[in-house]
């Protein structure tokens, strides 16, 4: 069975992902897949957060990065994990390190095997079958160095993740909305307290509620 569990922000909604997994999580091994924020500069406490709440909802995990792998590294490194949580960050340079190293293959497999898949911002941004939508808003310097922008295509939709917050409404309303406004582009807007639930081909929003 394939499940994934794609957030807007990991770090809210990582508790009731664990309730809906409902399995002794001390029993599974997550690695945590900080890739994304290795170009991010300035404060990255969100990066602390977002660890920090899954190890407050359960999760027994570890860090890991992608960069300068191979296809053997992660069968070797990764033997044994039950979660891959992919976090946020650069978005299109997730996707060259996940090209260069081959684990946008690798995760497909991972994914098929019925192991789990989560992801926070970019991290769930990149199941999509095409990050294209997204395009103007990123890095140019990694967007230049992609010959396509196929993505993992875990899932036939793409999240527009912090739908909705105030650090983001630029960005949306005067640039990605625009540009990603076309019938070919199946879209998901996600709050910051949402995440979407997948299984097989099926598919459903949750929300956790305000404390």
């Amino acid at each position: 069975m394939k499940k994934l569990y794609l957030a807007s922000s990991i770090d809210v909604t990582a508790a009731g992902i664990a309730k809906d997994i409902g399995k002794d999580l001390k029993k599974l091994k997550l690695v945590f897949i900080s890739t994304a924020a290795e170009p991010e500069k300035g404060n990255k406490d969100w990066l602390d957060n977002d660890r920090n709440g899954l190890i407050k909802a359960g999760f027994d995990l570890f860090d890991y990065t992608i960069t300068n792998k191979t296809v053997k590294d992660f069968q070797n490194d990764l033997q044994g994990v039950d979660i891959i949580h992919v976090n946020g960050g650069n978005t299109f340079y997730l996707l060259l390190e996940a090209r260069k190293s081959g684990f946008d293959r690798w995760v497909k497999d991972f994914v098929e095997n019925g192991k789990i898949y989560t992801g926070s911002s970019a991290g769930s941004i990149i199941a999509a079958p095409n990050i294209e939508p997204l395009r103007i808003l990123e890095t140019k310097i990694y967007e230049k160095k992609l010959k396509t922008y196929n993505s993992f295509g875990l899932v036939d939709f793409i999240i527009f993740p912090h739908w909705g917050s105030k650090d983001f409404r630029n960005s949306y309303l005067n640039h990605r909305v625009d540009f990603a406004y076309k019938p070919e582009n199946k879209i998901i807007l996600l709050n910051d307290r949402q995440y979407v639930k997948v299984e097989n081909d099926m598919y459903q929003i949750a929300e956790v509620p305000l404390l």
